[in-house]
């Protein structure tokens, strides 16, 4: 039985088509011209207990959307949501007592107040015994050494610390269900280190069932077996994470600024010059460089520039991860099928 239960769930807003000048916003306050945006589109997605979903996507793919639904915040338009038992939007009282969440910067603690006085707060809210909050305290400190934190006020927090802080906020309780979205946004290696070191622990001893969102791929490769990637509101990808990982790493994007040469005339070069290799693409990119995607398992970086340099006086390059809109093309093209 999934403890995450989403059926045809759909998402879409209303919005005015608000018309230019100030004219236009007087006819705006009785205008019915409106259209309909779809956030989510037909989802259907079960999780079951003790998983570490990676739920993603481009900006404006709907997750934060799903998310919302998720945690009751909005009410679909239309489908089905059942989490731990709960519909999360109409028995919302009942059901927040059950989960946890950490939403990007913002902060569940209180600013002024040492961290330890925050989580007594939370203990007292959430009515967590003695015991499960010394143990729960006694395991923050054998991750990740958070008691040297605890008589600090959270507004003197760097980012890092308070984010460690927050997700142990979130576990405080020991939810059934954590939300991350956006976690380790902003925060340097050695501290998301500790933020998935912890995760992953709290995961393996109480089950948590963890939805992460996030654009680190560091993150879900650390923390996630199974990945759903969304675009454009409707699910395009479920699968294992090793899967997804295989395209997402394997493939990088070659950037190249060529003297006084348009990018239209580098692709024809370039294409010329790669004609030989399968499995790459060729485009313009900006106003005066081109790009090639290419998989670093069938061709280095040092081949794939030997084979450009004698057609093209390369001025300056870069080599970058594909970003998740590229990703996204792959999947469409059946390269994850």
């Amino acid at each position: 039985m999934p403890i995450i239960s989403v059926s045809n769930l759909n998402k879409s807003y209303k919005i005015l088509n608000k018309k230019e000048g100030f004219l236009g916003a007087i006819k705006d306050l009785v205008s019915n011209d409106y259209r309909y945006i779809n956030a989510v589109n037909d989802l259907n997605l079960q999780i079951g207990k003790g998983e570490i979903v990676g739920f993603l996507g481009p900006n404006g793919a709907g997750k934060s959307t799903t998310i919302k639904m998720l945690t009751g915040i909005l009410k679909p338009t239309s489908g089905d949501i059942s989490i731990n038992g709960f519909e999360p939007y109409s028995q919302r009282r009942n059901y927040v007592k059950g989960i946890g969440t950490v939403i990007g910067q913002r902060s569940q603690l209180w600013w002024d107040i040492p961290v330890i006085e925050s989580f007594k707060i939370l203990k007292k809210i959430y009515k967590v015994s003695d015991a499960d909050y010394q143990a729960m305290l006694n395991r923050f400190e054998e991750q990740v050494g958070l008691s040297k934190l605890f008589n600090q006020s959270v507004r003197s927090l760097s980012l890092g610390q308070r984010m460690l802080c927050d997700i142990a906020a979130a576990f405080l309780h020991n939810p059934e269900v954590i939300f991350l979205d956006e976690p380790s946004i902003g925060l340097d290696v050695s501290v998301k280190r500790s933020m998935r070191q912890l995760i992953k622990a709290l995961n393996k001893d109480y089950q948590t069932t963890v939805v992460l969102t996030s654009h680190d791929m560091g993150d879900v490769e650390s923390l996630c077996e199974r990945i759903v990637l969304i675009d454009k509101g409707k699910m395009i990808y479920d699968g294992e994470t090793a899967k997804f990982t295989k395209i997402f790493g394997d493939y990088r994007t070659l950037q190249l600024d060529v003297s006084g040469m348009s990018p239209e005339a580098q692709v024809v070069k370039l294409k010329d010059a790669l004609s030989d290799l399968a499995d790459i693409s060729i485009e313009p990119h900006g106003a005066f460089s081109s790009q090639i995607t290419f998989r670093q398992d069938q061709i280095s970086l040092v081949s794939l520039l030997s084979k450009i340099q004698p057609k093209l006086e390369v001025e300056d390059f870069k080599v970058r991860e594909m970003d998740m809109e590229s990703v996204i093309h792959k999947v469409y093209s059946g390269a994850l099928a």
